[in-house]
């Protein structure tokens, strides 16, 4: 299946995604297509987030009435699919040593930065995450990084899947402050809830970002009578770990995460 033939026993959306069901005719190209309608939604989601794409948006977006997209993308949920995939286009593997772990690092790296990049990708549904020709090439290059480690595939996709939850979890978070900081700095500032990040400071973010003071909170909160652990962690020197960036905080989970696969790789080499 080199040329992407139909095949029957895929679903049609996913014949779809991988453009089996929209074989190039005789004549002129055809003006609308799939992937012009798919970067018009993602364009529109860049500029004002998942809830704001419709077909109907697209269609003014490109000059079409909502029925004409419809020619080409059979339903909205139809077009939450391309949009996922399509998100995985921008996906570029780093540069990195070489070796199993250099490789797994860079590649979930990226995918966090992408998934900051286009926080919307996290208000798509699950189901939209499907295999099409962008996340196949991608899941490609893991099992590239993967293939000198001696695991069975089974192992090495849980591996991949254990990272991919670790990009949601992570980007989840990163990006859910990101918007309660926003929306604090703008109740702050007296400015309408629609208005833009841009209008506001680094400094005015920082100060709203919900995870900024969580440790400090808990050191007012934490009696020693109740909760003498916890207080013990956060008072002194001990609670030194507590000044930290976001970059470094990916970097920390990151590393974890690829010590706990080291660890699982050695014990089976040794079993």
């Amino acid at each position: 299946m080199g040329e992407h033939e139909p095949d029957p026993d895929l679903p049609p959306t996913l014949r779809r995604l991988w453009g089996q069901e929209d074989r190039p005719r005789r004549g002129p190209k055809p003006a609308l297509s799939v992937d012009a309608i798919v970067r018009a939604a993602a364009a529109i989601a860049d500029a004002e987030g998942l809830s704001a794409v419709s077909m109907a948006r697209i269609g003014d977006a490109l000059g079409y009435s909502a029925m004409a997209l419809y020619r080409h993308v059979e339903s909205k949920d139809e077009l939450l699919v391309q949009l996922a995939d399509h998100v995985a286009a921008d996906l570029t593997m780093p540069a990195h040593a070489g070796d199993w772990r250099s490789g797994l690092h860079a590649w979930t790296l990226a995918q966090i930065e992408a998934v900051l990049a286009r926080p919307w990708f996290l208000d798509l549904p699950l189901a939209t995450v499907q295999p099409g020709p962008h996340r196949m090439r991608w899941l490609n290059e893991a099992f590239g990084v993967l293939r000198e480690v001696d695991l069975p595939a089974a192992e090495k996709m849980a591996v991949i899947g254990l990272l991919a939850q670790h990009v949601l979890a992570e980007g989840r978070v990163q990006v859910e402050a990101g918007r309660a900081a926003a929306d604090g700095a703008r109740r702050a500032r007296g400015l309408p809830a629609d208005a833009p990040v841009a209008e506001l400071t680094a400094a005015e973010l920082a100060a709203a970002n919900p995870l900024n003071d969580f440790e400090t909170v808990l050191q007012h909160l934490a009696d020693p009578a109740d909760y003498p652990h916890l207080t013990e962690a956060l008072s002194g020197d001990s609670a030194t770990f507590l000044a930290s960036d976001p970059e470094t905080d990916v970097d920390f989970g990151l590393t974890i995460v690829l010590d706990g696969v080291q660890a699982y790789l050695l014990r089976r080499t040794a079993g």
